[in-house]
């Protein structure tokens, strides 16, 4: 196993053990097959039983859909955090127009734009009406590899915080839908600010690459998935760097 594998199977396995320390006592989570045991529990379990967010989306542009993202996290109340994270912050994205809906449904943030809205994570029964009258979004093509964007986190650093700080977000584009980039980039946002590696005033630098190959070892955060076209490896769809500190 070379170190890439062995560092992508470390960061999976510490994500299950802070999440569901019950899954992490049932398997070895130091091994392939134990990893993907894990994932087939957590994909048998009751969905209507865990924490979920629900996304509104009219239109994206993902450098802005990440801005407004993190804004939605730094405001989830700490009452809802640990049920989200056992859940494994599931989100699910749905198409609408959040103009049409903001008066029918309890959104928590709204994009300036109206392009997408956020429902508070929390019971599946909340949003079944919602999720009920929309389709998921579907994005079939293929992320595209585009230039660099600036993502700055909205709202001014908190009396006795952190320095703000800039990071790089990296998603990985081979095999790699507008769908999929949506799931991955979520939960790489939304953990890094409940982990409090995002805060207002930060900066993030959004790059869209083929690959990661060669990054996993300076990332604070990363989203590791299966290897489809190689069976019995990982690879990073998305991550998160270590910090930078801003002048």
């Amino acid at each position: 196993m070379t170190l890439i594998q062995h560092g992508l199977r470390k960061q999976a396995a510490g994500r299950i053990r802070a999440a569901r320390p019950d899954l992490a006592a049932r398997h070895d989570l130091d091994t392939y097959d134990g990893l993907l045991a894990a994932q087939r529990d957590i994909a048998a379990e009751d969905t209507d039983a865990s924490a979920l967010a629900a996304v509104v989306l009219r239109s994206l542009d993902l450098a802005q859909w990440a801005r407004d993202t993190c804004a939605f996290a730094l405001g989830v109340g700490p009452e809802r955090v640990a049920a989200w994270r056992a859940s494994f912050t599931r989100t699910v994205f749905l198409a609408g127009n959040p103009a049409h809906l903001r008066d029918r449904f309890a959104f928590v943030h709204l994009a300036p734009d109206l392009s997408a809205a956020w429902t508070a994570p929390g019971p599946a029964a909340e949003t079944a009406g919602l999720r009920r009258l929309l389709k998921l979004f579907d994005g079939p093509a293929a992320l595209p590899a585009r230039p660099d964007t600036l993502v700055e986190i909205p709202g001014e650093p908190r009396l006795g915080s952190r320095p703000s700080v800039y990071r790089e977000l990296y998603v990985a584009t081979v095999d790699c839908t507008v769908s999929e980039a949506l799931v991955h980039v979520n939960h790489v946002l939304v953990e890094a600010v409940l982990d409090g590696l995002i805060a207002p005033g930060d900066r993030l630098i959004l790059r869209q690459v083929p690959r990661m190959a060669g990054l996993p070892a300076h990332l604070a955060s990363v989203r590791v998935v299966t290897e489809h076209q190689l069976p019995g490896r990982l690879k990073a769809a998305a991550g998160l760097t270590e910090e930078a500190f801003l002048a």
